[in-house]
Parts: structure tokens; C-alpha cells; sequence
């Protein structure tokens, strides 16, 4: 098969053979993989990644290894999008850690995740995911809308680390893919969102779908919130963001990038700020926006490239201005 592998924070070709399988585990043939910032920040270092990157995608099952015939078969040909931490148990580790005896498979002491640590992404023909991380695409449901369903999973989090109801607005600091999610999401809970972000054409997108939004240079104004995400993928934006939240306010971090963010915490301290750092979410909540329809992530796509295209695809994406670009798959089986 086809992948694309990170050689000194370059995106090369490759050859491999398909993955085998573990036991409990599925061959995917991916249909579609988006490229995020993440997947940018790799490129740069971060992780120290040195196989196949991405992580965002949607393909559909091909092979099932050690699971009950009737369990394969209804398996077989399933449209799946797939959480990408690969906790203990599915990696035949026993016994298990702490975090995954409560439950909190994400932060497996020992886990895998796909194209970001350890186990080779979504930048290929196919890959290979435990067959309980896996999670159908409604009938109806596009692909183009489905690959959203990781990093859509991500934004989701948010509601269930904070009470975003009892909070009259919240500010999302950022217009990049995952604070257009972010917005979208949060926009679906509360009447008042307002997007904070420099690109004219980004703050339009977020306008037609009900959010409110401002010039990053006028958050110098007073104005502040009571519920703030920073989602610029900028170290500076923590800095922006706390000056943003209000007093006994809450500030959710979003952002991942490579290197250090220079801060002065007393800010936190004096205005007794809550922060909360937020990760990976439950795929059943971002399927349900989705497939209602309360959140179309599809006009966030800019461009869509052969997989055989992917270094000119990560080339496009790092233009200043771009948003969701995908990668396709081969129409049929290799």
C-alpha cells in the first residue's frame, strides 16, 4: 500500500505492506483523512513523530481479526470513524493501568495514538484500529461531514468538562478549523457566541452559521466573558484569552502546538480564573450534531487532494488563510 511517513519534518512516499492484524482489531481502507494543525505541528516536531501522521478520518472496514463470525460480518463494510487513543487492554497489556481500571481509556499510561504516537496514522491506503474504538456513519451522512467526527468530538468535550448552560455567551478565541467547530458547537447550547479571529473570510463562515464575531485586535477592548476557549493555535493567544475571561470566569485551552507560551499567571490568581485544559471527546455526542444537522462542518473545506498528492495538500494547508483540507483515498481496493 501507499502511506506517507515524517523524515525530518519532511512528508515522504512509501511503500509498506498492509497492516496486520491483532486480535480485536480492523483493517480500514481510508476514504477520506483531513489534515489539522496537529497533524502541521508534527511536521515541526511535536511528539517527535516518526511514522504515518493523521488522524482525522473515515473509511470502511475490510478485514476483522478475532472476533465471533456473526460480530465480522456485521462489521464488514461498515463506514467507521475511529477514537484515536488505544488504551491497555487493546494492546494485549495486562494488567491494565490505573487510569484505564476508571475508566479513563484517553489517558492510558501506556497508550497508542493513531498518527501521533505510535501507531501509524490515517495518511495512507490503510490502517488498522481496534474494532472498539470504532464508530458507524449513519446512512445519509457524507463522507465529507463524517471525517469531521474526530476533531467535532474534540470541540464537544467542552460540554461535558463545563456547565456551558449556566454561562449567558462565551468568547472562542481563534478562526482556524477547530475554533470554527468550537463555536459551532458551543453555538448550539447557548444564544450568544462570539468568535475572535483575524481572517475576513474565516469570520464570514462563522457569521453564516449564527456566531457572532470580532477583529482579534479588539480584544483589548473591556469587554470580557464569562466562558473562554482558546483554540489559536498561537502561544499567544493563553495570553489573550486570560485577558478575556472575567473575574471567577472559566478559560478552556484548546490549543496544541509545538514550544513554550510565555504567560503571566497572576492574572489567574488575582481574578481566581478556573482553566481547564480539553482534549479528545465522545464520539456519540458529535455523530448527533451531525446526522441532526445541527452543525455542517462541510463549508470549512477548502480543498480535497489524492492521497498521492499529500505533500503538495500540506503545502496548501500551511497557506495563511486555508481551513479543512482532505485527503481521498483510492476509489476502490488496491
Amino acid at each position: 500500500m501507499q502511506a506517507f511517513l515524517v523524515d525530518r519534518r519532511r512528508l515522504i512516499s512509501a511503500k509498506k505492506p498492509r497492516p496486520a492484524l491483532r486480535p480485536g482489531w480492523a483493517l480500514i481502507r481510508m476514504r477520506l483523512a483531513g489534515i489539522c494543525n496537529t497533524d502541521l505541528e508534527i511536521l515541526r516536531g511535536y511528539h517527535d513523530f516518526r511514522g504515518t501522521p493523521g488522524h482525522e478520518f473515515v473509511g470502511e472496514v475490510c478485514e476483522v481479526s478475532g472476533l465471533p463470525a456473526a460480530a465480522r460480518r456485521r462489521w464488514l463494510g461498515a463506514r467507521v470513524a475511529g477514537e484515536i487513543n488505544i488504551a491497555c487492554r487493546a494492546l494485549g497489556l495486562h494488567p491494565v493501568c490505573g487510569y484505564c481500571r476508571r475508566g479513563l481509556r484517553r489517558h492510558c499510561a501506556r497508550r497508542r495514538v493513531l498518527g501521533i504516537l505510535g501507531q501509524p496514522g490515517a495518511f495512507a491506503e490503510y490502517l488498522t484500529l481496534p474494532v472498539e474504538n470504532l464508530h458507524r456513519i449513519p446512512d445519509g451522512l457524507a463522507d465529507e461531514a463524517a471525517v469531521f467526527v474526530e476533531p467535532l468530538a474534540a470541540a464537544c468535550e467542552i460540554l461535558d468538562q463545563v456547565a456551558v448552560r449556566r454561562f449567558a455567551r462565551a468568547a472562542v478565541l481563534g478562526d482556524g478549523k477547530l475554533a470554527q467547530l468550537i463555536a459551532r458547537v458551543l453555538r448550539s447550547q447557548l444564544r450568544q457566541v462570539v468568535l475572535f479571529g483575524k481572517h475576513a473570510a474565516k469570520l464570514a463562515l462563522a457569521r453564516a452559521a449564527g456566531i457572532e464575531t470580532r477583529k482579534a485586535a479588539a480584544e483589548k477592548r473591556a469587554e470580557r466573558f464569562g466562558l473562554v476557549v482558546e483554540a489559536s493555535g498561537s502561544p499567544a493567544g493563553l495570553a489573550q484569552a486570560i485577558r478575556l475571561t472575567e473575574p471567577r470566569g472559566t478559560l478552556v485551552l484548546k490549543s496544541t502546538f509545538h514550544g513554550a507560551a510565555p504567560v503571566e499567571t497572576w492574572p489567574l490568581v488575582v481574578n481566581e480564573l478556573t482553566v481547564v485544559g480539553s482534549r479528545c471527546g465522545r464520539f456519540e455526542k458529535a455523530l448527533e450534531l451531525l446526522r441532526s444537522g445541527a452543525v455542517d462542518p462541510r463549508p470549512l473545506i477548502d480543498r480535497t487532494f489524492p492521497l498521492g498528492e499529500a505533500p503538495a495538500a500540506v503545502r496548501y494547508a500551511r497557506q495563511p488563510g486555508i481551513l479543512k483540507v482532505l485527503l481521498e483515498g483510492p476509489l476502490t481496493p488496491g
